[in-house]
């Protein structure tokens, strides 16, 4: 410092040169400080633009939904195992589209004529990909009429919806009879609209119903809207049923849960909902688009592993709990967006009141973090049929509290209007 001061000192007022080299460490710092400024305030700039797409990825999952990850090895064999896996139809119109699959003899035997349809069409679901109603089909001679309902291609539809539509009925082919899922009557797809025909379910969805059976009323049949841990076990092992037949062939369903269950008065339970099974059917995979609630997805589906069948053993586990709380949502005390941590401590949902400590084990068994521990469907139905000899069939479940459906979507993690009427045939 006492150079320079000796130095600026020596020079006089009119030596430039002494002048410009007393300024050349400001000439350099000046710039250079211009420079850090513009980086630190880029990098403040690229930490809040990242710290947003955060915040939206975090958006959906606090509304309990997350993307599917791929499918597993039980997926890859779908292909290999399945003899009539759709293939996706070609044709250069709609008009050809429809004419080429509509002639083919595992379509043509489905084609119901219109005019055996009333014209009477209660709706009862309207989604994105169309509506579905709830109508008369009249056959015989003298006509007897008969309860179904009608799922609509919403139009204008172009060939990929037309194409996708002709694949589930296909899909519904492949998978053929069976008493625990909802059945195929019959196709109107000769041309536009589209209608795929489907057995009706009166009561509509389980979950719905286990709402139901929270108030004191009975149906129009005189039958009470009650349940027990008998009847539990029951609605259990139908599902499982279901299950098992689609691991025969070499499907998984994905989403077990009550609101994808249809209940009859006599509670015959039918598995819907299969449009993952579908997706991994025909296209070896499941669609990166498909979005399923948190809570009832296994921890190797949460961490984006590939799903198989033991995830729905977990998720059947998640059922067991619905049903014996009355439709009440899965892990009450934890956001939707951090179920992940909570499994991860290794925490379960505790036993509810009205569960007995035999069903508590069975789901227990069911939330085994590996899945290499948890039951096969044949030893989970073993175990719910035992369990069933000694169940009470008089105590019927209460639950005084209703049900506001936007509070159960909040602490859910699913849609409100998915609650609306859950009838996801596909």
């Amino acid at each position: 410092m006492g150079d320079e001061k000796d130095m600026t000192q020596q020079c006089s007022l009119n030596d430039k040169l002494c002048i410009i080299q007393e300024q050349q460490y400001e000439i350099i710092i000046i710039p250079t400080l211009l420079v850090a400024v513009f980086l630190i305030l880029l990098g403040v700039i690229l930490w809040l633009f990242i710290k947003g797409k955060r915040s939206q990825q975090q958006s959906s999952g606090l509304q309990g939904i997350a993307p599917v990850p791929p499918s597993g090895s039980l997926n890859r064999e779908a292909g290999e195992h399945g003899g009539s896996v759709f293939v996706p139809l070609t044709g250069t119109s709609v008009e050809s589209l429809l004419q080429t699959s509509t002639r083919a003899p595992n379509m043509a035997k489905l084609q119901v004529p219109r005019d055996q349809l009333s014209e009477l069409l209660e709706q009862i679901y309207n989604g994105s990909c169309g509506a579905i109603y709830r109508t008369k089909l009249y056959t015989g001679d003298p006509p007897k009429s008969k309860s179904i309902v009608l799922k609509v291609l919403k139009e204008p539809a172009g060939l990929h919806e037309i194409q996708d539509f002709l694949g589930r009925i296909q899909f519904y082919q492949y998978l053929g009879k069976h008493q625990n899922l909802v059945q195929l009557e019959g196709c109107c797809t000769e041309r536009l609209p589209l209608y795929m025909v489907l057995e009706d379910m009166a009561q509509g969805d389980l979950l719905s119903f286990l709402w139901t059976c929270r108030r004191d009323v009975m149906t129009m049949d005189s039958l009470l809207y009650d349940l027990s841990e008998k009847q539990i076990y029951h609605i259990g092992k139908q599902v499982l049923l279901a299950l098992e037949y689609l691991q025969d062939k070499h499907l998984f369903h994905g989403d077990v849960a009550a609101r994808n269950i249809l209940i009859q008065s006599d509670l015959t339970a039918k598995l819907c909902g299969l449009g993952l099974a579908y997706e991994v059917h025909t296209q070896g995979a499941i669609s990166s688009t498909r979005i399923i609630p948190l809570k009832w997805l296994a921890p190797e589906r949460l961490l984006l592993r590939p799903a198989g069948i033991k995830g729905d053993i977990w998720s059947f586990g998640i059922l067991l709990y619905e049903m014996v709380t009355l439709g009440a949502p899965p892990y009450p005390e934890v956001p939707p967006i951090s179920i992940l941590q909570h499994l991860q401590r290794r925490k379960i949902m505790k036993r509810p009141s009205s569960c007995s400590h035999t069903m508590y084990n069975i789901m227990k068994s069911c939330w085994r973090w590996s899945e290499d521990s948890r039951p096969s469907l044949r030893e989970l139905r073993s175990g719910i049929e035992t369990a069933a000899q000694t169940a009470n069939d008089k105590a019927v479940l209460q639950v005084p509290e209703l049900v506001v459906p936007e509070l159960y979507a909040a602490v859910a993690g699913i849609s409100v209007e998915s609650l609306s009427y859950s009838y996801n045939i596909l």
